[in-house]
C-alpha cells in the first residue's frame, strides 16, 4: 500500500519539469486557438468583439510564450 506512494514519487522525480511545461503551454495555446475559433462567429459580427477575441487570443499566446522562454533561459542559467 506505502510502496506504490514510494514508487509514484520516485517515477516523479525522474521526469524533468521543463518538457512538462513546454507541453502544457502549447496544450493551452491549443485550448486558447479553440475557443477563439468557437467565438468567431459571434465576434465577427462586430469589429470591436472581433479585435478583441483576435487581441485576447494573440496576448494570451505571447504570454505563454514569455514564460515558456523564461523557463528555457532559467534552466540555461542553471546548467552553467
Amino acid at each position: 500500500m506505502f510502496n506504490i506512494g514510494v514508487e509514484r514519487e520516485s517515477v516523479m522525480a525522474k521526469v524533468s519539469p521543463h518538457p512538462l511545461k513546454g507541453t502544457g503551454y502549447v496544450i493551452s495555446t491549443i485550448s486558447v486557438i479553440l475557443l477563439a475559433v468557437v467565438s468567431w462567429k459571434s465576434a465577427s459580427q462586430d469589429p470591436v468583439l472581433a479585435a478583441c477575441l483576435l487581441g485576447g487570443a494573440a496576448t494570451s499566446i505571447a504570454g505563454m510564450c514569455c514564460r515558456w522562454a523564461s523557463y528555457a533561459i532559467e534552466k540555461r542559467q542553471n546548467k552553467m
